[in-house]
């Protein structure tokens, strides 16, 4: 019991950590393709980020392309009123918000503005070198105690010789461009080629640097901003504390933007995609559970189920024994309460050729006396013929009256019923009874028991001898024929037939007075469960002409060696001699 329940204890154990291990796969998996979905938007977010900061900072570009070549602004170069170049500066800031357009020539002197603030060092710039060069020059940098944030565009004005003779600079204000999508989802921002952050979403993170790509950031007040990077599969995982706007584990994306000299960078929250994944698993497991519950309590209940049975088994097995031990004994009851009937016929069928043998040897010793030792002879020969007479009776007496307890074998179907004849002669004499029984040449083999398929037939003779008593006409026929894998035995008297044909099988069912020498009504119930026995059928029925027909239907055994057992031949050669 003990080791039951440990191997019980074990499987449990066993379902639960294969349970674990299938719901942390399934999370897994879940929490992959759920990043995969927020990869996919994540990444459309960026790009529509990184498209409207370039949009908006492209329209400046366009505008310091297509003005710098104005001819109010060439005319400054030929002595023209500086007010009107200054005045269409002035109206092109209004109408772009831009934060100041400069016009300088190719030393760098400024020759026009829409603003008063110019910046220091501007000949010495990037842009406007670059701008010198014929090439349109872009730059950002960061200004003033303010931290204010600028985007340049430089681009150059060509004089008649197609040489580069000044240029027109545009100043943008990176907080009004970034001004409208501030604190949108995801969290998005833009890094230079050091890795600095210079546009974000996220005020927050506005103008935190880094020594390397790599490094974490340092803020405005030098704090460093930590974070933890793994991946998951192909996707980078960033597990930061960087406030309460910001994702504590977030989806790091990164999208190149080489037309404005930034890099994009997306936070993206997994939050959704860890209970997405979690919820799957968490199904996936309440669902085995529940199924493993539901198989451990269908085990459970099979377990008990098979102990019950086993425990049911063996009592249907002592029982069947028990009941098979009482039909041994009804049946030889049976058997006895017909040779106890048939007692008066069989002293007779003894008596007889006992009294003959008696006389033949008194007549021969007196032929012996007077010589006559021929008839003497011939005496002699009729006591042995008479001895063995009384021998083959007393022999089927015997076979008839022990307990068989042999398997179902092939015997001889013939010789069994004249073997049951021969027991039934004298009852068929009493009764004035006349026989007709055409016996098949050779034997009929059928599978049986032999002792226990006599009874069936002595049983069903005995019975239509007592049913026809007193009747005018008496008379027995048995037929047997083989029809296929079977053989049929019909036995029919021409008594008042059956009044009964569906209880006739019955326990203790019978129409004959109750009395000592009358039969309880087991005969047939018997014969019924003997013929059962052997896988055949008997069946009765009432013929038309009158009278009690009884069909017995048996397995042939033909191909089979010829011949029964040692007790069918007994009652065979015994059945020769019947009257």
């Amino acid at each position: 019991m003990r080791l039951l329940l440990r191997e019980r204890a074990l499987i449990i154990v066993f379902f639960l950590a294969l349970v674990a291990a299938l719901a942390g796969g399934i999370w897994r998996y879940g929490y992959v393709q759920a990043l995969a979905q927020l990869e996919q938007r994540g990444q459309a977010d960026l790009r529509l980020a990184g498209d409207r900061l370039t949009r908006n900072l492209q329209r400046f570009q366009e505008l310091a392309v297509l003005l710098a070549d104005h001819p109010t602004l060439a005319a400054v170069h030929a002595g023209g009123d500086p007010r009107a170049a200054r005045q269409l500066l002035l109206e092109a800031a209004d109408k772009t918000s831009a934060r100041n357009l400069i016009y300088v020539d190719a030393s760098g002197r400024v020759l026009a503005s829409a603003q008063p603030g110019i910046p220091v060092g501007l000949a010495q710039s990037i842009y406007f070198r670059r701008a010198m060069q014929g090439a349109l020059g872009a730059h950002h940098d960061v200004t003033g105690p303010q931290n204010n944030r600028a985007y340049y565009f430089a681009a150059p004005s060509f004089g008649p010789q197609k040489r580069a003779q000044g240029a027109l600079i545009v100043i943008i204000d990176v907080e009004a461009v970034e001004f409208e999508w501030r604190g949108g989802r995801p969290a998005v921002f833009f890094t230079d080629d050091l890795g600095d952050i210079f546009v974000s979403n996220r005020t927050e993170m506005l103008l935190w640097s880094r020594t390397d790509l790599q490094s974490e950031f340092v803020d405005l007040s030098g704090a460093v901003q930590r974070k933890r990077v793994r991946y998951v599969g192909p996707f980078e995982m960033w597990q930061i504390e960087w406030g309460p706007y910001l994702p504590k584990r977030a989806l790091h994306l990164v999208l190149p933007l080489p037309v404005i000299g930034l890099t994009g960078e997306a936070l993206i929250d997994v939050a959704p995609a860890l209970r997405l994944a979690g919820l799957q698993a968490a199904i996936f497991a309440a669902l085995s559970l529940a199924v493993g519950a539901l198989l451990f309590l269908v085990a459970e209940r099979r377990r008990v189920l098979a102990v019950q049975n086993a425990k049911l088994e063996q009592r249907v097995m002592e029982r069947t024994e028990e009941l098979r031990a009482v039909q041994s004994e009804l049946v030889q009851a049976g058997k006895l309460s017909a040779l106890g009937q048939m007692s008066a016929g069989i002293s007779h069928e003894l008596n007889q050729p006992l009294m003959a043998i008696r006389s033949f040897a008194e007549n021969s010793t007196l032929f012996l006396q007077r010589g006559q030792t021929e008839i003497a002879a011939e005496n002699l020969t009729r006591i042995s013929e008479l001895a063995r007479r009384m021998g083959r009776i007393i022999k089927n007496l015997r076979a008839f009256a022990r307990n068989e307890s042999e398997a179902i074998a092939t015997v001889d179907l013939v010789g069994i019923i004249e073997g049951a004849l021969d027991l039934s002669a004298g009852r068929r004499r009493e009764g004035d009874v006349a026989l007709e029984w055409d016996a098949p040449h050779g034997p009929v083999l059928v599978r049986a028991g032999e002792v226990r398929l006599g009874q069936v037939f002595l049983n069903l003779i005995t019975n239509a001898c007592d049913a026809m008593d007193g009747l005018e006409q008496r008379r027995l026929s048995i037929k047997a024929e083989r029809k296929g894998a079977r053989v049929f035995v019909e036995v029919a008297d021409t008594g008042p037939g059956i009044e009964a044909p569906d209880r006739i099988f019955d326990p203790f069912y019978t129409t004959k007075k109750v009395g000592a020498s009358e039969g309880m009504g087991l005969g047939l119930s018997i014969s019924y469960g003997l013929v059962q026995s052997f896988g055949g059928e008997i069946k009765g029925e009432n013929r038309p002409q009158g009278g009690a027909l009884f069909t017995l239907e048996l397995d042939s055994a033909a191909d089979s060696a010829a011949g029964g057992t040692a007790e069918g031949t007994a009652m065979n050669n015994a059945g020769k001699d019947a009257p």
